[in-house]
């Protein structure tokens, strides 16, 4: 599989891609930035919003609006009227924290994790968000609260704390939205280095992004084997997710940050996002439902 460059959209700190099926455009984040990017595919223009807030995550809800993590606050967000209507808030006394990766489950419910800017261990959690609009604690002691994915029956949920090195399995019940760990699916040796932002495709393998590993990479959950690498010209990748008409097309985005002035010569294409036509296929995102 071949990358190629979608967008030199030259983000210090690349994320959070999402697939809006209704406008047929990928969506992705320069979180220290605070940039929203929506490239769309029939056209291939790109617009972008600015925030002053670390943006950290966009979703989409059922009225075929944006659902954005700004700082440590939910909002949604009309990208017409650029209207901003702020939902929650979690972690108010804990200033350094922001939110990092979110996904949304099956019931329509935001999951989404919390860091410290510092990097403190243990000092970030992960919270689910439903109609009340009360955050709840699911889990607590981690560092680098990141990728999400969920089985297609909806009773797996698959998890990564960076530093660990692991990508953990968990017993997920849809109706409740409870979970209790299962496993560790993944050892990622250290050689490869840190697993990132992540997806799952419908045939249960997970499409892994390894910052620092100069790809993505694709795992079986349930063997815990690498199946395949997906090569791209810079270091730092950060995360994927499938879209296009056939959502069979990855999108992958990348950061500049932890590069020096020599390195972000080497690889000027760093920041960017990459598109690869894949062999596999991806699921249509789930939508917030309040």
């Amino acid at each position: 599989m071949t990358a190629t460059s979608l967008f030199p959209a030259q983000c210090f700190l690349g994320e959070g891609p999402y697939w809006h099926s209704g406008r047929q455009s990928f969506f992705w984040v320069d979180i220290e930035n605070g940039k929203l990017f929506e490239h769309n595919l029939s056209n291939s223009t790109t617009k972008t919003w600015d925030f002053p807030h670390r943006l950290t995550v966009v979703l989409g809800d059922q009225n075929g609006l944006l659902i954005l993590g700004l700082d440590r606050k939910i909002a949604r967000f009309c990208p017409e009227t650029e209207k901003l209507e702020w939902l929650c808030e979690v972690e108010s006394e804990l200033e350094l924290n922001r939110f990092n990766d979110g996904k949304v489950d099956s019931r329509g419910r935001i999951w989404i994790g919390t860091l410290s800017r510092l990097f403190t261990k243990g000092a970030g959690s992960m919270y689910s968000i439903g109609k009340d609009l009360i955050p709840k604690k699911k889990l607590s002691d981690l560092t680098i609260s990141n990728g999400m994915a969920w089985a297609e029956d909806n009773r797996t949920f698959y998890f990564i704390d960076s530093p660990t090195h692991q990508i953990q399995e968990f017993d997920f019940n849809p109706e409740s939205g409870e979970i209790n760990f299962r496993r560790i699916a993944i050892e990622v040796p250290k050689e490869l280095r840190t697993p990132d932002g992540m997806c799952i495709d419908r045939e249960g393998m997970l499409w892994v992004a390894h910052y620092g590993g100069f790809g993505v990479y694709r795992w079986n959950p349930k063997t815990g084997e690498l199946l395949e690498q997906v090569k791209l010209p810079v270091p730092h990748v950060t995360s994927c997710c499938f879209g296009g008409e056939n959502l069979d097309m990855l999108l992958i985005t990348t950061a500049q940050e932890n590069l020096n002035e020599n390195e972000l010569e080497k690889y000027p294409e760093s920041g960017d996002v990459f598109l690869i036509q894949t062999n596999s296929k991806g699921y249509l995102p789930n939508l917030v439902t309040f």
